[in-house]
Parts: C-alpha cells; structure tokens; sequence
C-alpha cells in the first residue's frame, strides 16, 4: 500500500505572512496522524494543490506515479472540489489496482477530526478491501467514486 499526497483542504495551512490558507508543500498533516501507527506506510508527495488548481497533465502525472509503482493499492490524499473528476480519469486507465480517495472539508491543521477519520476509514477499507476500482472515503461512506459525489451548495457528500 502506498499514500499519495496531492493536497488539498486537507494539507491547507495558515500563512501568517499573507493571511490566507494554502496548500503546504509537505506531508506534515498526514505524518502527524501516522505517527501512531504500528505498520509503517510508505508516502509519497505528488501535486500540492489545491484541486481547483488541478490540470490534465497533474491527473496524468499522477496516473504515471501509479503505473509506475509495484502496490496496487494506493490512497490518495486530495482536495475534495474535482475529487470525482480525478477518480473518473484514474478508473478510466486502471482496472488492476485499488484506489482510495479522500480528503477533507476542513484543514487538518483547524480541526483534525474529519481529516483522521476520512483517512483511517480509506487506510482500513484499504487494508481489507478485495475488489480493484476506484474509490471515495469521504463524511463516513467509501463507495466506487461515481456513487459518491460532493453536493457543493450542501458542503457534504452523498450517495448517489
């Protein structure tokens, strides 16, 4: 199993230099919560950006990041804004691994709550899941990714 960082929400930090939120350029959000892992998981740091930012050419470098990697199960830490758009384009190349998105609607760094359990949900359902496709771990639920999709003027996912 492989964790692969893009960024998103969930890396966003404060910069007190600016005033804004943005994408750090790190993995300290997702190291923090696996400090306390007993089975260490390799990761890896890809895009850092915000998903809105996201280009073909990020998506297909991310599709090169898996091709090119033995696991064929990975988690992808990502912004939840063009998450599905993401996902469609990874299933529409990959029928032979397990991928899990994820994110979260809060940065890490505000509250930590929603970005542990999206992540513990997609680091277990990975762990045990037996099926290859494309997933969503998101607000409690992990579907293939079409099931799933953000309701942007609710701010939650749903089923579909």
């Amino acid at each position: 199993m492989k964790i692969l960082n893009t960024g998103g929400t969930f890396n966003k930090r404060y910069n007190p230099l600016n005033g804004q939120m943005q994408v750090a350029f790190d993995n300290k959000a997702i190291e923090k919560m696996m400090e306390g892992f007993i089975d260490p998981v390799e990761m890896a740091g890809v895009i850092y950006k915000d998903s809105l930012e996201f280009t073909s050419d990020d998506r297909k470098m991310l599709a090169n990041v898996i091709y090119a990697d033995e696991e064929d199960v990975f988690i992808i830490v990502h912004g939840t804004d063009t998450m599905d758009v993401t996902a469609g384009f990874l299933d529409a190349i990959f029928d032979d691994r397990i991928i899990i998105l994820t994110g979260a609607m809060t940065p890490f760094e505000i509250d930590n709550t929603e970005a542990s359990v999206n992540f513990g949900m997609a680091l277990g359902y990975a762990k045990s899941c037996k099926q290859y496709g494309v997933y969503i771990c998101m607000n409690g639920e992990i579907l293939p990714y079409d099931k799933l999709v953000k309701n942007k003027s609710l701010g939650k996912f749903e089923i579909v």
